[in-house]
């Protein structure tokens, strides 16, 4: 579904993602771990066009994302949920729903999708005439993945989505990416909390200083000794 082959990306003279290679396959949770730096967070980027690559593929189904415009990329079915939420803090709840389908004409299955997310996030309708900038912390958090799933998305990508969210809203938040995924849309999962991410992913790689060293099933990765003492406080 989603191949990213020999991935290059510099600031400016700093070669910040070193010649990846990773895939995506329909209905899976993939999950990208790393210590800070590591170039996690970069590589979504570069897929949803916020930072240029200087070589590589990109490709989602057919289509060679590196050459599309980044405003384009979300109408092929691809969703961004980026670090640190950016909602939109002066319009309300609803706009800020409102603006995650502006890629949609079908007016009639933009409300069955907005009936989805509020039945989803009961808190969003209970807000929905609020200003998101308002919210708390994981009700922002939760804006953030109803917007994204407006556009009616085949695949999200999520970056660091339990950031600075209290153990309860980080459990709540996934416990509602597992629901995505069940219902049939495709992750891929940038996460610091590592544990939390590994146990609900099909697969996982795990990144450093910009390259992938270890590739497994999430229950593989889990137990892996090194990663233990790396990433699980073990």
């Amino acid at each position: 579904m989603l191949k990213i082959e020999n991935l290059h990306v510099y600031y400016g003279v700093i070669e910040a993602i070193k010649g990846i290679s990773f895939y995506v396959n329909e209905g899976e949770v993939v999950s990208l771990i790393g210590a800070n730096g590591a170039g996690k967070t970069t590589i979504l980027h570069a897929i949803t066009g916020l930072v240029p690559a200087k070589k590589g593929r990109v490709t989602f189904g057919d289509v060679n994302l590196l050459k599309m415009p980044a405003h384009k990329i979300v109408s092929w079915g691809i969703a961004h949920v980026p670090e640190g939420r950016h909602v939109f803090g002066q319009l309300t709840v609803y706009d800020n729903l409102k603006l995650g389908a502006y890629t949609r004409k079908d007016k009639e299955e933009i409300e069955d999708t907005l009936s989805m997310v509020y039945k989803r996030f009961p808190r969003l309708e209970e807000r929905k005439n609020q200003l998101a900038g308002t919210l708390s912390g994981g009700e922002q958090q939760m804006l953030a993945i109803g917007r994204a799933l407006m556009s009616h998305p085949k695949i999200i990508l999520m970056d660091e989505p339990s950031m600075g969210l209290s153990p309860l809203y980080v459990s709540e938040i996934f416990d509602i990416i597992k629901q995505i995924s069940e219902s049939g849309t495709t992750v891929l999962l940038v996460e610091q909390n590592a544990k939390k991410a590994l146990s609900i992913a099909n697969r996982a790689y795990v990144l450093e200083t910009g390259r992938i060293v270890l590739e497994g099933s999430g229950s593989e990765l889990m137990n892996n000794e090194s990663v233990k003492k790396a990433y699980l406080g073990e």
